[in-house]
């Protein structure tokens, strides 16, 4: 028998892939958890030549439009035609008596997330600022992808998009609420009354951020990035969400406390927040002079998602390392979210 892991019955797995995608693997799967995630469980699976990548939400009670396999696995497919590195899928499989949760299987891409700012200082300034700058154009690109043409133009509702995600964060946090949490209150409340026209609408990842891409960095890689992955939070909205989102998880990583999830934007050659800004601008177009609110919804959207982990957490429902830390996190975002509120 397999050795299973949190979440997952190899054997059943292995079966599921037999039926629906034979000749994929062969033989008996091994795998294990693949560390860094946050909030969907991610897997590494090999029957000892072919790795595949496994998702599945995580195992305790979540809100089911923040943990939507289908969803992650249409964009996926959507984008494999585009500018936009994505892995390949091979299944999606919303039978819950196979491992006890939806799940989609994708291929495993070449190249490693970068999280710490040692891994980035050893390519050196020189290679962290192009290989920044690869990653804003590579979100202005996503962003560049017109929904209907990969089949996308029913992926989401743009109108209105912000005001919705002031109220869905807002319930995910009353969903996760297990303490008082100060400033709380102030920042939801500067987000209800100062939601702003939207821009064009876009495909938003939702969750743009180094550590959710993988970077090829040997000398044949030469740094290209070479899959975006984490697309749970993929929708139809204003791609300044994303930029601002992106800029909100380099502030995360420069600020005490904050930094123990990820300080690679520490690293010497970081770009600064303006030359991102500048280097996202040039590529979409864009005017980002008005930024101020989508950094605020940003902090707002990862105060709650830090907070909906340690919750989840302290019920002994997640797995991985790092999720004992996630609670100090959660008010620091927030102080964040309300400074940007008063810009």
């Amino acid at each position: 028998m397999a050795d299973d892991l949190p979440g997952l019955d190899l054997d059943r797995l292995g079966a599921f892939l037999d039926k629906d995608v034979p000749g994929l693997v062969t033989g008996p799967l091994t795998g294990v958890v693949i560390p860094g995630g946050r909030s969907n469980l991610t897997y590494d699976v090999t029957d000892g030549e072919t790795h595949l990548i496994v998702r599945r939400p995580p195992l305790g009670h979540v809100l089911a439009t923040a943990h939507d396999m289908g969803r992650e696995h249409t964009v996926i497919d959507a984008l494999a035609p585009t500018d936009v590195p994505v892995p390949r899928v091979y299944a999606l499989c919303q039978d819950t008596d196979v491992i006890g949760a939806p799940f989609y299987v994708m291929s495993k891409a070449r190249g490693r997330a970068i999280r710490q700012a040692t891994e980035l200082d050893a390519l050196g300034a020189e290679r962290t600022a192009a290989l920044v700058g690869r990653l804003i154009d590579t979100l202005a690109d996503l962003h560049a992808v017109d929904p209907a043409s990969v089949g996308l133009s029913e992926f989401g509702r743009p109108d209105g998009y912000l005001e919705r995600q002031v109220r869905r964060w807002t319930k995910q946090a009353e969903a996760s609420k297990s303490r008082e949490l100060a400033g709380y209150h102030e920042l939801r409340d500067y987000l209800g009354s100062h939601v702003p026209p939207h821009s064009d609408a876009a495909i938003v990842h939702g969750d743009f951020r180094l550590d959710n891409v993988l970077v090829d960095t040997t000398e044949e890689g030469a740094d290209r990035i070479t899959a975006v992955l984490d697309w749970e939070m993929a929708t139809l909205g204003d791609p300044l969400s994303d930029i601002a989102l992106s800029i909100v998880y380099q502030e995360m990583g420069r600020t005490a406390g904050a930094a123990a999830v990820s300080d690679a934007t520490r690293a010497a050659g970081y770009p600064s927040v303006d030359e991102v800004l500048q280097r996202y601008s040039a590529r979409s177009g864009r005017d980002v002079s008005d930024i101020g609110f989508h950094l605020a919804l940003g902090f707002f959207k990862l105060a709650i998602i830090t907070e909906g982990i340690h919750f989840r957490y302290t019920q002994g429902q997640t797995v991985g390392e790092g999720f004992d830390r996630m609670g100090q996190v959660t008010e620091p975002l927030i102080a964040l979210g309300l400074e940007a509120a008063r810009r």
